[in-house]
C-alpha cells in the first residue's frame, strides 16, 4: 500500500511570483516524492474580484487542511482599503513566530560581514501591525500599538527553544523601553523573566536604534534576536540585504495549529515574466518548510545543493559579479543547476546536516493567566480643538467637574497645562486628564461618563477616551513629557 503523501498548500502568487514557485516546485519534486500539492489562489487577482482581504472564504479549508503553505509574494493593490494578505493570514492562523536565517556565503556572494550567521525571530501577530488606526480628525491619524504578555511570552519562549534546539549560544532582545515604558516595557521584563529559564543560553538586551546600527555594523557578534513586530519586519530586511542579498532569504511563519513558508522580498512586478528574478528565497524557505514537516533528508539535500550551486559560482543577476561569479543564469536555469547538484555537497561553505525533529518545538502558548488588583482612578479625554492653548485650557477649567478634576492637557504627548511653554507646537488633538481631586482616590465608572457628558454638553468635541487605571498601585499610564 503506497504511503500517504504529505498535502501541501501553494500559492503563486504575483509579479515574479510564479517563476520563482516553479523553480522551487522543480526543486521538490526532484528531492522527494512525498509531498502533494494543492494549489490556491490569493492575492492581486482575488483583491480585484471583491475580496478585501486577497483570499476567497474557501481557500482557507485548503490551507487549514494541508500541514504547511507555501506562498510566493504577493502584490496588494494600492488604495481602495485593501488589507495586507500576509497580515491576516498570520492573524488569522495564530502564526505568531517569525523566523528569518540571515546568512552570509563569503567569498562566494559579497558581503562585508563574511562571518555573519543571525536568525531574527520576529513577533508575528501585534505591535503596530494589528492594523487598529483612526483618524480623528482633519489633521491626525493615530495607530493603537498592542503588546501583550501572553503574545510576549509566546514569542521570547520560541526564540530560546530555537536556539537550544539549533545549537546557538544567545540570545538578544531589541525594543524601545526606554521611550514606550509600558508597551516596549512589557516585552523586555518578559524576556527578563524567561531567560532567567534557560540558563544554558546567554542574553542580552540592546536598545533597538543602538542595537540596529551595531546589527548594521558587527552582525557577527549576534547569534538569535527576537524583538516586537515592527522593528522585526525592518531588522530582518536588513540584516538579509548586509549578508548578501534580500533575494537570498527564506521566512518561516510558524503556529500551533499551521506553518506558512516565504520568501522575504516582495513580488517585484517590473522583473515579472522576464526569468531574472532569483529563486532562492522561496527555496530556502522550502527548506525551511520540508524541515517544520519532518521531510529531513529532502531538507538536507536541497540545502547543500543550494550551496554548492552558489560555490560554483552559478548566480542569477541579482548577485552576479565579475571576479566571483562564473556564469550567470535566469530563474529557471538557476533551479535546474540545483537540481543537477542534488546529492551533492559543498566544497568551501559549511555544509548544513540536520537531525529529524531537532527543530519540532512544543505550544508554548501560556495558559496562566496574570492576576492584579485594578483600580479606576480618572480619565483622558482627547478632544478636537482648532485653536491656541492658552483658550482652549480656559474654557476648560471654566466648568466644574466635580468630584473629578482637570489634572493636566497634553498635545502629542507634551504638558501644555499646567506649567506649559509657549514654544511648544500644537495641533488639533488635545489630551485632558481627569483625576479625582482627592489624591489616590479611586473613580468610579458613573463618575467617568460624567465628564465625557459634561465636555460635550458644553461645546467640546470628544474623539477619543482612555480610562486610567492602576494596577497594584502603580500607574497603567503615561505621563506627559514638559
Amino acid at each position: 500500500m503506497a504511503e500517504k503523501k504529505i498535502p501541501i498548500a501553494i500559492a503563486y502568487g504575483d509579479g515574479i511570483g510564479p517563476e520563482i514557485m516553479e523553480a522551487a516546485l522543480l526543486i521538490l519534486q526532484a528531492a522527494t516524492t512525498n509531498l502533494e500539492f494543492h494549489k490556491v489562489e490569493i492575492g492581486e487577482k482575488v483583491y480585484l474580484k471583491g475580496h478585501p482581504t486577497g483570499i476567497e472564504p474557501a481557500t482557507w479549508n485548503t490551507i487549514r487542511h494541508a500541514k504547511a503553505f507555501l506562498k510566493a509574494p504577493i502584490t496588494t493593490p494600492q488604495g481602495g482599503g485593501f488589507k495586507s494578505l500576509n497580515v491576516t493570514i498570520r492573524t488569522t492562523l495564530g502564526l505568531y513566530a517569525n523566523v528569518r536565517p540571515c546568512v552570509s556565503y563569503a567569498p562566494f556572494v559579497q558581503t562585508k560581514h563574511p562571518q555573519m550567521d543571525v536568525v531574527i525571530v520576529r513577533e508575528n501577530e501585534e505591535d503596530l501591525y494589528a492594523g487598529i488606526e483612526y483618524r480623528q480628525s482633519a489633521d491626525v491619524c493615530s495607530s493603537l500599538k498592542i503588546i501583550s504578555r501572553p503574545g510576549t511570552e509566546k514569542i521570547v519562549r520560541y526564540a530560546f527553544e530555537y536556539a537550544r534546539h539549533n545549537g546557538r549560544k544567545k540570545v538578544t532582545c531589541f525594543t524601545k523601553d526606554n521611550i514606550m515604558k509600558l508597551s516596549d516595557g512589557l516585552f523586555h521584563k518578559v524576556y527578563e523573566e524567561i531567560a532567567a529559564e534557560y540558563p544554558d543560553i546567554q542574553n542580552e538586551h540592546w536598545i533597538v536604534d543602538i542595537g540596529a546600527a551595531k546589527l548594521a555594523d558587527t552582525p557577527e557578534v549576534f547569534d538569535v534576536i527576537v524583538l516586537p513586530n515592527l522593528y522585526g519586519d525592518i531588522l530582518s530586511d536588513i540584516a538579509a540585504q548586509i549578508s548578501g542579498s534580500v533575494g537570498l532569504a527564506g521566512s518561516a511563519n510558524i503556529g500551533d495549529k499551521g506553518a506558512m513558508f516565504e520568501a522575504i522580498h516582495g513580488s517585484a512586478p517590473r522583473r515579472a515574466g522576464q526569468n531574472v528574478a532569483n529563486p532562492s528565497g522561496l527555496i530556502l524557505a522550502s527548506v525551511l518548510m520540508l524541515l517544520h514537516i519532518d521531510e529531513v533528508e529532502a531538507a538536507e539535500r536541497i540545502h547543500n545543493a543550494w550551496l554548492r550551486t552558489i560555490e560554483m559560482g552559478i548566480h542569477t543577476y541579482d548577485i552576479f559579479k565579475d571576479k566571483i561569479s562564473k556564469e550567470k543564469v535566469g530563474t529557471k536555469q538557476f533551479a535546474e543547476a540545483v537540481v543537477k547538484n542534488l546529492g551533492e555537497k559543498p566544497n568551501t561553505l559549511q555544509a548544513v546536516r540536520y537531525h529529524k525533529a531537532a527543530h519540532k518545538l512544543a505550544s508554548l502558548h501560556s495558559e496562566k493567566m496574570t492576576s492584579v488588583q485594578r483600580e479606576l482612578v480618572g480619565i483622558d479625554v482627547f478632544i478636537n480643538w482648532k485653536g491656541d492653548a492658552e483658550t482652549f485650557q480656559k474654557k476648560l477649567n471654566s466648568s466644574d467637574f466635580s468630584p473629578l478634576a482637570l489634572h493636566m492637557i497634553s498635545n502629542r504627548g507634551v504638558r501644555i497645562w499646567p506649567q506649559g511653554h509657549p514654544e511648544t507646537f500644537c495641533i488639533d488633538q488635545w489630551r485632558c486628564r481627569f483625576l479625582h481631586k482627592e489624591k489616590n482616590k479611586t473613580a468610579t465608572p458613573h463618575e467617568v461618563l460624567q465628564i465625557i457628558e459634561l465636555l460635550v454638553n458644553t461645546g467640546h468635541d470628544v474623539i477619543k477616551t482612555e480610562n486610567l487605571y492602576m494596577f497594584d498601585g502603580v500607574a497603567g499610564f503615561s505621563s506627559a513629557q514638559g
